[in-house]
This record gives structure tokens, C-alpha cells and sequence, in this order.
């Protein structure tokens, strides 16, 4: 598994064990996330660059979430 913050990791067991919701539409999800981000003029400009970069990323990759 690649490393990840402690928030992320808490929030996957959550998830794992069934006490938080497993959304099944994961990518879209994230790319809607990543957009927020990227259009969020309170965080620095290369943080939205990335999220911008990542979402753009996604949203070209062979994903389907149908």
C-alpha cells in the first residue's frame, strides 16, 4: 500500500470495517473533490495546480464509474 497521511488511513479502515460509508462511484467522487480543490482561491496556487492536474488526469484515464 502507498503511503498516506493519518487521515487517510483512518478513514480507509472506517471504511474497511463498514463504520463509514464506501462511496461505489470512487473516481467520480475524487474528481469532483479534486475540482473543488483546483477552483478554491483560499489554498495556494500549486496545491490547486496539482488537484487541477490529478482531476484532469482522472477524467482523461480509462475509468468507468457507470
Amino acid at each position: 500500500m502507498l503511503q498516506y497521511s493519518e487521515k487517510t488511513k483512518k478513514l480507509i479502515n472506517q471504511i474497511g470495517s463498514g463504520d463509514a460509508a464506501y462511496i461505489p462511484k470512487a473516481i467520480t467522487c475524487a474528481i469532483k473533490t479534486l475540482d473543488k480543490i483546483a477552483v478554491d482561491e483560499n489554498l495556494p496556487e500549486n496545491i490547486r495546480n496539482e488537484a487541477a492536474f490529478a482531476a484532469a488526469n482522472l477524467v482523461l484515464s480509462d475509468y468507468n464509474d457507470d
